[in-house]
């Protein structure tokens, strides 16, 4: 019997293995090149960009220092512009008013870096000294001291430190909670129980802090004068009757706006309509 051999059917055309293995490997090398390149770039325009901005910061420092208090404040404000804020470049903005006598931006910049660092004590400091040359001696109104207490610890630090802080707790409190699930001994676990309720109850109370400093921030109301004497008036209307003056400096609060009036209330209580120009908001 003769032996009969198979032959395949013919196949259509298909490209080796090893050549899919190629197309795919160049077509990651070049997804990974061009990644690498386009991060290279970015990585250079913020390196030029630091550059720049600190060459601007170091003329601007030395003309403080040499005495050219105007051209040093032009300076600052360039940065503060091109390049972002930052609380020790409103402080150096706020020495440098504070050096040309411009008592009222040397308040408002003192104020814009506490609002992004609540613990910048030179700054504090500074503001301190500038609020001395205030005219208006307003007398505020005490809080309760619970309350006075609990606003200072909130301001104490932004928003974001508050988060991390909250975080961090949560963390431990899952810690403990799983030495409570798995712990051999009875003390083990009633200590890591009581230690996980007591750090969670601390994580969602600066988790509280934390949402009321971001309102706080996003809803800054306060602001300063910055013309040398003002008429605060009983209406929106420059015709209205003037109930008292405030002078450059002195720090009010925004309730509410109409128009180009704004009405404001100082710190001892009293709330009238001042014109939008006549102030500004930290």
């Amino acid at each position: 019997m003769n032996n009969v051999k198979k032959h395949n059917q013919p196949q259509s055309a298909k490209a080796p293995l090893g050549v899919w293995g190629v197309f795919l490997f160049l077509l990651f090398s070049l997804s990974a090149f061009a990644e690498e390149t386009a991060y290279d770039y970015a990585q250079a325009e913020a390196n030029h960009h630091a550059q720049a901005e600190m060459s601007l910061l170091q003329q601007a420092n030395a003309l403080y220092i040499q005495g050219e208090y105007l051209q040093a404040i032009n300076l600052y404000e360039r940065i503060l512009q091109e390049y972002g804020v930052s609380p020790e470049l409103f402080f150096n903005l706020g020495n440098a008013y504070f050096k040309t006598h411009d008592i009222a931006r040397a308040i408002l910049n003192y104020e814009r870096a506490l609002r992004l660092n609540p613990r910048f004590a030179d700054a504090r400091y500074n503001l301190e000294l500038a609020q001395l040359r205030v005219l208006d001696n307003i007398t505020p109104a005490e809080p309760f001291f619970l309350q006075r207490r609990m606003n200072a610890l909130v301001s104490s630090f932004t928003s974001n430190q508050w988060f991390y802080f909250s975080w961090v707790m949560f963390i431990l409190a899952l810690v403990g909670a799983l030495l409570f699930v798995f712990g051999r001994s009875r003390s083990l676990r009633k200590g890591a129980f009581t230690t996980a309720v007591v750090v969670l109850c601390i994580s969602a109370l600066t988790l509280t802090f934390a949402v009321v400093r971001k309102n706080q921030f996003q809803n800054q109301n306060d602001a300063i004068v910055m013309i040398g004497v003002i008429p605060v008036k009983n209406a929106p209307d420059r015709n209205a009757t003037n109930l008292f003056e405030l002078r450059e400096g002195t720090k009010v609060r925004i309730r509410s706006t109409l128009g180009d009036w704004v009405e404001i209330t100082i710190g001892d209580g009293r709330v009238g309509w001042v014109e939008r120009r006549q102030i500004e908001q930290i």
